[in-house]
């Protein structure tokens, strides 16, 4: 089955604004609505950064069917495990079925600034990622857990209110070490579109794939999810133009790994040319060629498909990829 869903984007609009859009998306045929989870946005300027986990209970309360869940929280440092676990425990009793904790190793432009720590390596923020994930599901299934880890602890701790079922745990990875860890240790693959295809069919799947045989249980329903980054619209040149409003995504890694200021990160994608910008997106006006462009991500095995549009008029985009777009992917794909 085909999962087809939206992305909220909660650094480029306010609580308010999101939350219709995200009700809009379920009511123009999306599937689910996944939001990211910042303390501080990739600009200053017109940024927002609402709060993910409150406003996840918001969208829940406003909708009847759609999935929802982080695309991606960091559980490691502005949060601790025990209150990810509480939080989305409550989360998954209110919403049965219908939550999914995304997470991932983080980026210092949410975290330094929030609790003034000096950024780590990748190798202790996966280490954290492993032994958060670990607790969380710990307190989800124990009565009363007491845990000695190398970063965190716990004494007695139980979640009182919690669901019949646990909250399935998606990975975000965009490296071997942690695609491997997503396919053994989570429920589920997280990543982005856009990027080198030898990524994706060397490194990424492969390595989710060798992790899913590693698991000590099969996994009959593991979900592959990838994030495309879509700017589609009946004119051409307008769907161009929206994608600057994102061109922090052509950033390369090493542009952006330390940058913690907004201001800074807004001022180096200022800078990039609208080519750039628009590298990472799939920029179309016409619904067939857009199709034939997405189309190459579910015959690598891509399942469920999050679509992020970079345009501030959004209600446009979800009413006019609701009519055009979604009806032909479920047909192509069924």
């Amino acid at each position: 089955m085909l999962m087809l869903g939206y992305k909220a984007s909660a650094e480029q609009f306010g609580p308010r604004d999101l939350l219709e859009f995200s009700c809009l998306a379920e009511q123009t045929g999306f599937d689910s609505v996944f939001v990211s989870d910042h303390f501080q946005p990739w600009k200053h300027t017109d940024g927002h950064a609402p709060s993910a986990l409150a406003w996840l209970g918001a969208l829940g309360a406003r909708t009847q069917r759609i999935v929802m869940g982080t695309s991606v929280l960091t559980p490691t440092f502005r949060y601790h495990p025990s209150v990810v676990a509480q939080v989305f425990g409550t989360l998954g009793a209110l919403f049965p079925g219908r939550v999914i904790l995304g997470v991932g190793t983080g980026e210092s432009l949410n975290e330094v600034p929030a609790i003034g720590i000096k950024w780590p390596e990748t190798r202790e923020r996966f280490a954290r990622l492993r032994e958060a994930i670990q607790l969380i599901r710990r307190l989800w299934r124990e009565e009363r857990v007491s845990f000695e880890g190398e970063f965190y602890r716990t004494e007695n701790a139980t979640i009182y209110d919690r669901p019949e079922k646990a909250v399935p745990i998606y990975v975000a990875a965009a490296g071997p070490a942690v695609a491997k860890y997503a396919g053994r240790g989570g429920d589920g693959f997280i990543c982005t579109s856009g990027k080198k295809w030898d990524l994706y069919t060397q490194t990424l799947l492969p390595n989710v794939a060798e992790g899913i045989k590693a698991a000590s249980a099969p996994k009959p329903d593991y979900d592959r999810m990838i994030e495309m980054k879509v700017s589609f619209d009946t004119d051409h040149e307008r769907a161009r133009q929206d994608t600057r409003h994102w061109a922090a995504l052509a950033l390369t890694p090493e542009e952006k790994v330390s940058v913690e200021d907004p201001r800074e990160m807004e001022k180096l994608s200022a800078a990039l040319p609208v080519e750039r910008a628009a590298s990472r997106w799939i920029v179309s006006s016409d619904p067939d060629e857009h199709i034939e462009k997405i189309a190459p991500y579910v015959e690598l095995g891509f399942r469920h498909l999050v679509f992020h549009a970079p345009g501030p008029d959004q209600a446009r985009f979800l009413k006019l990829y609701g009519e055009t777009v979604l009806p032909r992917l479920r047909r192509r794909f069924a």
